[in-house]
């Protein structure tokens, strides 16, 4: 599954091995820097939050600001918590189109309702870990699963731009190490996203009309690059070429990577890096 939102067109990624120069890398979602705020985030165990939103859901901007909030403040102790907001399609006939919608995130929140024995699909709804789904604007629930979610054992995955910033295709090169003890026959799946912050709206119709909507972490692609199985003979590593859209903002780009059980949709490990140096 490949999933791109530049301008609600699609492209298809280029998969490639290479061996290349790096010149910023990040474990976990820390990155390798000399500041003590990094070093406070490689203590951090890395939480995926992803939040299934629209623009034309009256309820969804709480949660949108929600996210945001987690993302500036990271106000879990050992968590560092790392936004995937996700727009679903089936508010677009009911008065306004949300330009960041797509039918692959309504179609991956169904894939977590069956998982997660949800009796419905409904937004806004956050799922951590993809372990537990929440109404997506109860921030003291969510505080609670991401700090469970944080305690759990995690996968080793590394990520890293290789190559030039300025191209319209980004190589980043991923590495997992290890995984954590899995059941036999159980399949795993590495994905990768390109989010973008700092997005607005200015809502003309539907429930939020009049409104200036505010977003964070919009994902603007979303790939399932590959699987495994639990137990893994070796290291995987790979140079994966991401295409990027000219009208996406570079300074508020970020790729998260992330491992995910095929059947039970748990997250494993997750890791982000910023595109600015």
């Amino acid at each position: 599954m490949t999933l791109d939102t530049g301008e609600r067109g699609a492209s298809r990624p280029v998969v490639a091995l290479a061996a290349v120069l790096g010149v910023a890398c990040v474990v976990g979602g820390a990155v390798w820097l000399p500041l003590a705020a990094a070093r406070q985030e490689e203590l951090a165990t890395p939480v995926l939050v992803e939040l299934f939103t629209s623009e034309g859901c009256s309820s969804c901007p709480p949660a949108d600001a929600l996210l945001m909030r987690f993302e500036a403040e990271q106000p879990v102790p050992g968590a560092q918590i790392i936004g995937l907001s996700e727009h679903v399609d089936y508010w677009d006939g009911l008065g306004w189109s949300d330009p960041f919608s797509s039918t692959a995130f309504t179609e991956r929140q169904e894939v977590y309702r069956r998982a997660l024995g949800e009796p419905v699909n409904y937004t806004p709804q956050i799922v951590v870990d993809g372990r537990t789904a929440l109404v997506g604007s109860l921030e003291a629930d969510a505080r609670r699963a991401i700090a469970q979610a944080a305690a759990s054992p995690k996968a080793e995955i590394r990520l890293q731009w290789v190559g030039a910033m300025a191209s319209d295709v980004l190589t980043i090169r991923t590495r997992i190490g290890s995984l954590p003890a899995l059941r036999d026959g159980v399949i795993a799946e590495l994905w990768l996203a390109v989010t973008e912050t700092g997005l607005a709206t200015n809502v003309l119709r539907g429930e939020n009309a009049r409104r200036r909507l505010r977003h964070t972490a919009v994902t603007r692609r979303l790939e399932r690059v590959e699987e495994f199985p639990a137990l893994m003979q070796r290291p995987y590593e790979a140079d994966i070429a991401v295409p990027l859209k000219p009208n996406w903002n570079r300074d508020q780009l970020r790729v998260v990577g992330f491992i995910q059980e095929a059947a039970s949709r748990n997250v494993l490990g997750v890791a982000q890096i910023s595109l600015v140096p």
